[in-house]
């Protein structure tokens, strides 16, 4: 669903859906989105467990996609206990919270403080 959050359009993807596994699932749903969306907002519970484990790639290979794509990309939702149990997805975290295309966000209004952050 599209919505605009601080003047930035946004695409929330519903929380029921395939498991986002391969870059080409995460391309699949950015096609399936909308168009006019510069955010894709996915929650935690659709990504295979995969994702979290950074030696897999799977994550870079996903993240890559939404960069060359030039799509934001939040996934939204609880990682704590991904980010307890690796250091190195911790980091990751970390690292792409700093920055300006890659978030991780707990809820819509934690998304709705970075956006404002941005749109300015």
């Amino acid at each position: 669903m599209l919505q605009y959050i601080n003047g930035v359009p946004v695409y929330l993807a519903p929380a029921s859906g395939p498991a986002i596994r391969t870059e080409q699932d995460a391309v699949e749903l950015m096609v399936n989105s909308d168009r006019e969306a510069e955010w894709l907002v996915i929650p935690v519970s659709r990504f295979h467990p995969d994702f979290f484990e950074l030696r897999t790639r799977v994550a870079g290979g996903i993240v890559q996609k939404f960069v060359n794509y030039r799509v934001g990309f939040a996934m939204i939702g609880d990682v704590s206990g991904y980010v307890a149990a690796s250091e190195p997805f911790a980091a990751f975290v970390r690292e792409s919270n700093r920055g300006r295309h890659i978030w991780f966000v707990s809820d819509v209004d934690d998304l709705e403080r970075r956006l404002a952050r941005i749109a300015t």
